[in-house]
């Protein structure tokens, strides 16, 4: 099953999965939270839209990636409960990987967004793939998630278009996040082929 936009075709879809796949690390995460079964997880960011461009451009699949970040959604918003969560995922990891998946539950991201980031998240989320409506850009906007029957979920709410185009553009429901210019300056400086596409900027 997909989460794709109804916009993008078989192939785009088909495309995502096959490099996700041939990713171990990307691939190791997966498994590890089909194994845990936390409720509604997703791996998104960097980890997948990065994971995609190295592949485009013919870099190793790791290059670039800092991190991967891991989002579920568990009513229970208390520090302590995700902190429980933060715990298992790392022990149930060995190596580098351990130090570089980042577990946030999303059901509680307005709590702290505001004090980490200095701007205002909005109201609070109903699930992990409406984090990736907020997401700054639409080739961020994408996860996925490793199924029981090994099938991948694919959540991308703005579609995978921008993704494979190496295409940086504003959210179109958010307009310019107050860190566009960190964000771009960032991404050129790993990925010099991505193009920019907001209205005054190049």
């Amino acid at each position: 099953m997909t989460l794709a936009a109804a916009a993008d075709s078989d192939d785009l879809c088909e495309r995502l999965g096959s490099i996700v796949r041939g990713s171990a690390s990307l691939m190791t995460v997966l498994e590890m939270l089909r194994t845990l079964q936390l409720p509604d997880p997703l791996v998104f960011s960097g980890a997948v839209y990065q994971t995609v461009w190295n592949a485009l451009t013919g870099r190793p699949p790791s290059h670039g990636v800092r991190d991967f970040d891991v989002g579920y959604f568990d009513e229970d918003t208390s520090y302590d409960a995700e902190d429980t969560v933060i715990r298992r995922v790392a022990d149930a990891l060995d190596g580098p990987l351990r130090d570089m998946v980042e577990v946030r539950n999303q059901a509680r991201v307005h709590v702290w967004f505001a004090d980490h980031f200095g701007h205002d998240y909005g109201d609070p989320l109903t699930s992990t793939a409406e984090a990736l409506t907020r997401f700054v850009c639409p080739a961020f906007a994408v996860g996925v998630r490793l199924e029981e029957d090994g099938s991948l979920t694919i959540a991308a709410p703005f579609g995978l278009e921008d993704v494979f185009a190496m295409r940086l553009r504003a959210n179109p429901a958010l307009g310019i996040s107050p860190d566009w210019d960190a964000v771009v300056a960032s991404v050129r400086n790993r990925w010099p082929e991505v193009t920019v596409e907001v209205a005054g900027r190049s």
